[in-house]
């Protein structure tokens, strides 16, 4: 990975349901109350893409190299225009999601790890990662709430794991866990216990965050200059 820009790259990373994305919104709002510019860009989320992904998926065309590539068109389609641009500029970026999502999943699903990572070898290294771990058994029950049925590729059901919706969910999802797992070691990443207490976890987030901000330039700061 690189190592060029001025601004700041923090990202998370964990299986659905682990609560990421609600701690990645807490800060999000934290950083913005102490005036710094902040940016949050999210998984899968590119215009360009999605409209693409979807028709795949509805249609149950998608292979593994497939369903890669077309992540890896979505995230260097979002770096190019907000992440990238936004780092060299000097703002915090907030990525609910990055890299290590596609390592996970791809490698689970079957493709060569190296040449996933190769694929990526354009992005910066975050300054900080953090990965929120829960047992997949607590994930799956949070996803299930409210929700009646899995997608077809959520719940992993193009690996032919189970006949069954929900166990291949659980299966495919222990399995993306465990690559997480070893990515954390490997990745350095600040592991946080996602069945503690929401603010607990978020008084986490910002201790790790904290010496980030030495130095940095705020909003305000610039304001009475």
């Amino acid at each position: 990975m690189k190592t060029e820009p001025r601004g700041k790259l923090i990202i998370v990373e964990g299986i659905d349901g682990s609560g990421k994305s609600t701690q990645i919104h807490l800060l999000e709002k934290w950083l913005a109350y102490k005036g710094v510019s902040v940016f949050r860009s999210e998984w899968n989320s590119s215009e360009m893409v999605k409209e693409i992904t979807s028709k795949g998926k509805k249609k149950g065309l998608l292979t593994p190299t497939t369903f890669s590539l077309l992540h890896a068109t979505d995230f260097a389609d979002r770096y190019e225009r907000n992440i990238s641009p936004l780092l060299r500029a000097g703002h915090f970026v907030l990525a609910d999601r990055y890299v290590y999502t596609a390592f996970a999943r791809d490698i689970v699903r079957g493709c060569n790890p190296e040449w996933v990572k190769k694929v990526y070898d354009f992005a910066v290294k975050p300054d900080v990662a953090f990965y929120f771990k829960v047992p997949v058994d607590i994930a799956v029950d949070r996803i299930l709430i409210g929700r009646p049925k899995l997608k077809y590729y959520e719940a992993g059901m193009d690996m032919n794991l189970s006949n069954d919706q929900y166990e291949s969910y659980r299966i495919f999802q222990g399995r993306i866990i465990e690559q997480y797992d070893s990515l954390a070691e490997r990745e350095g990443f600040t592991v946080i216990d996602g069945t503690t207490n929401i603010e607990e976890q978020q008084n986490i987030v910002r201790k790790k965050i904290m010496p980030l901000l030495d130095g940095h330039q705020t909003n305000r700061t610039r304001t009475r200059r």
